[in-house]
């Protein structure tokens, strides 16, 4: 799998140009990545100040493990980190290399593509983030704006467990696996198993979704994957990224004899996402977790994403008016900036009293 599927069915491609990856082919990815990935030295007390916008996404030590709310930031990732990043590894379902940048960026991809990374594949949380997203933004509607836009997902443990995470969450979107988490931390993404208060996307009882996962993972014992699902202590964030130049005249992502092929749509050869026109992307806004239940609420990704409505609505009426009001994520895309000129309410974080 090359680079996430845009049809109106939100099917992942299967890629045949890249072998399964091997666990010495594995080992190999995380002793290199190690030693080229950024480094973020400096350690973030969570008794700083709570101002978090004196920090970069450089001096947050994404390695601590935090017994509370972390102290990170949503700083705006610079085209510098961007660029250091974007060659790093993810592997699909099929332990197959897929580069970061492919996900965002190529010929069949959409120009605007929302990244989420979650935490472990058995996160009963994420899982019913997923699952809550899915039902207010659907792949179709994504395609049909101005723009064409789409989303990818991330999550951090063993890509063999992507098909299982798919079934439970009945996601539309491709999802990625980085299991050395390496890319996680190079954008900032901390540690952290306190819970913060319950979003209005979580619209399950905790317990029920703790069972959930746990019974995910005995049925794991067999094939030994119990254990793969990822770091406990690592949480996620959203990543927005748009073409640094929007009014780049692009009519179509398919090229040459490729007329009739739709936006997204997989290369015979597995190629999708690769050579062409490649344009310049640029993140224009994020949100990191601060909790292990502190996705974006589902509001904000719509506007963040261009969407008109609120979406659906829970049965918890003030959970649901919080989410329609407050903020978490930082910036600006050029599609809620359209909105924002028409009247609508923009993304520009709003800070809660």
């Amino acid at each position: 799998m090359a680079v996430p599927s845009l049809t109106s069915t939100g099917a992942t491609p299967t890629s045949t140009s890249t072998p399964a990856i091997s666990t010495t082919t594995m080992d190999q990815i995380r002793a290199k990545q190690t030693r080229s990935a950024p480094e973020m030295p400096v350690k973030v007390s969570s008794e700083t100040d709570d101002s978090l916008e004196h920090h970069t996404v450089d001096s947050v030590d994404s390695n601590e493990e935090f017994a509370g709310e972390v102290d990170t930031n949503d700083k705006i990732p610079s085209e510098e980190l961007l660029h250091t990043v974007e060659g790093l590894v993810l592997l699909d379902k099929d332990g197959k290399t897929v580069p970061f940048k492919d996900l965002y960026n190529g010929p069949n991809v959409a120009r605007r593509v929302l990244v989420i990374f979650i935490r472990h594949f058995f996160c009963g949380n994420c899982q019913e983030f997923v699952r809550t997203l899915a039902k207010s933004i659907t792949p179709t509607e994504l395609l049909q704006l101005p723009t064409p836009t789409f989303i990818a997902i991330v999550g951090c443990g063993d890509p063999s467990l992507i098909p299982m995470w798919i079934r439970e969450t009945q996601c539309p979107f491709p999802c990625y696996a980085d299991p050395t988490k390496n890319l996680y931390n190079s954008l900032g993404m901390l540690k952290t198993l306190s819970l913060g208060p319950r979003p209005e996307y979580q619209r399950q009882a905790l317990v029920s979704l703790m069972t959930s996962a746990f019974v995910q993972s005995i049925k794991m014992i067999k094939s030994g994957k119990a254990l793969r699902g990822g770091g406990y202590h690592q949480v996620g964030g959203e990543f927005m990224f748009e073409p640094v130049n929007m009014a780049t005249p692009i009519a179509s992502p398919a090229v040459g004899n490729d007329e009739g092929k739709q936006l997204g749509e997989s290369d015979p050869n597995g190629d999708v996402g690769r050579g062409g026109y490649i344009e310049e992307k640029r993140v224009t806004w994020c949100h990191r977790m601060r909790t292990t239940r502190d996705h974006a609420e589902i509001p904000e990704l719509r506007e963040v994403l261009g969407l008109d409505g609120e979406g659906v609505a829970g049965r918890d009426a003030r959970r649901w008016k919080t989410a329609v009001s407050e903020r978490k994520g930082t910036g600006l895309s050029s599609r809620s900036s359209v909105r924002s000129s028409e009247g609508r309410p923009s993304t520009d974080k709003l800070v809660s009293s």
